[in-house]
């Protein structure tokens, strides 16, 4: 055991750690003295998935094979999976299993990276169908806005009228985004940190809910060559969702940047990505919808649109980044992620 490059943990009736070698100690992040005399399942997010392997592998008396995600201490904003076989035990120690971990976790972030995007040009060819079907009737309502202000003296009439050809307008804009050819770049030298607190300042103009804030800021992160009021709406779309997730209850909004080295986006390796978590300690995203969750007119909501998410993709894809998410009861995290090497 001390010499394979695998981690190999042996187990005793009990499913407490006997031993274990020195790959599974990294793997774990816990030392060997720690973990011996512990519960194997303390150290897996779903216990008790792991419980009814072990069970199986025990009665059936053959090896099982299956997926899981390790826990590391308390900290779960960076999941690692891994897949565990579990076989009884050969030694002369009854009921006795032992467990090979193998940590997958870039196999399977590469997969959910290329079904994120394969859901995301679905969702875009789905989005410029919507947005031909809405510009057409946008040139009419405008051009009425403008005849009915003209036959109007009283000039707060006349101010609703101008709300109206603004509105029209904004909407023409936004049409126009997404019509474009991958859309309009307004590439400047861009501040992360910036971004995020103009966000707060919106939200917190708007006195819907109570939220309280928590930042955790990586002071080390450059600026990055992006399009500020793209980002500043890919990142206000998420935050919105979360506080309209919470059905008018107090919202605790977590923001997180990180430097993240040596990782992927999809598929394509780079030496370093910035990296936003935003994080609500909200109900969780049904999980009837967490497979569809970036198509157009998916949501959760009675009064949800399903626009939000799908466009927050679009724009940071346009940037060459991503946005992944992870959701249970009480803790939410959606994760963008940018290349910085074309940034610079």
């Amino acid at each position: 055991m001390e010499h394979l490059v695998t981690s190999v943990v042996l187990l005793d009736r009990d499913f407490k750690v006997c031993e274990l070698n020195p790959a599974a100690e990294n793997l774990l992040q816990i030392s060997r003295d720690h973990l011996r005399g512990q519960p194997l399942t303390r150290y897996v997010h779903d216990a008790d998935a792991l419980r009814e392997l072990l069970d199986s592998a025990r009665h059936a008396s053959r090896g099982y094979l299956s997926e899981l995600v390790l826990r590391r201490g308390e900290d779960a904003r960076d999941p690692v999976y891994i897949d565990c076989r579990v076989a009884p035990y050969t030694g002369n120690a009854d009921g006795w299993l032992i467990v090979e971990f193998s940590d997958v976790t870039k196999r399977v972030r590469v997969s959910r990276d290329n079904q994120l995007r394969s859901q995301h040009d679905t969702g875009r060819m789905i989005i410029r169908q919507l947005a031909h079907e809405i510009k057409n009737p946008l040139g009419g309502l405008r051009g009425a806005a403008q005849l009915l202000g003209r036959h109007l003296d009283d000039p707060e009439l006349t101010g609703y009228t101008a709300v109206i050809i603004n509105e029209v307008d904004r909407l023409a804009a936004l049409v126009d985004s997404l019509l474009g050819p991958g859309g309009s770049i307004n590439k400047s030298d861009v501040n992360l940190h910036d971004v995020l607190e103009h966000v707060i300042r919106l939200v917190d103009a708007d006195r819907v809910v109570n939220v309280r804030w928590q930042r955790d800021y990586d002071p080390s992160l450059p600026t990055l060559m992006l399009d500020r009021d793209q980002m500043i709406q890919a990142v206000l779309n998420i935050v919105r969702n979360a506080i309209a997730a919470s059905d008018g209850a107090d919202v605790e909004l977590s923001l997180r940047t990180r430097a993240l080295t040596n990782d992927t986006i999809g598929a394509v390796p780079h030496r370093v990505i910035a990296s936003i978590e935003i994080a609500d300690n909200g109900p969780g995203i049904d999980p009837e919808i967490r497979d569809s969750i970036f198509y157009p007119l998916v949501t959760g909501r009675p009064d949800g649109t399903g626009l939000g998410l799908p466009l927050s993709q679009e724009l940071i894809q346009r940037h060459g980044g991503l946005i992944e998410f992870t959701s249970e009861p009480g803790h939410t995290v959606f994760q963008i992620r940018l290349p910085m090497e074309s940034s610079s």
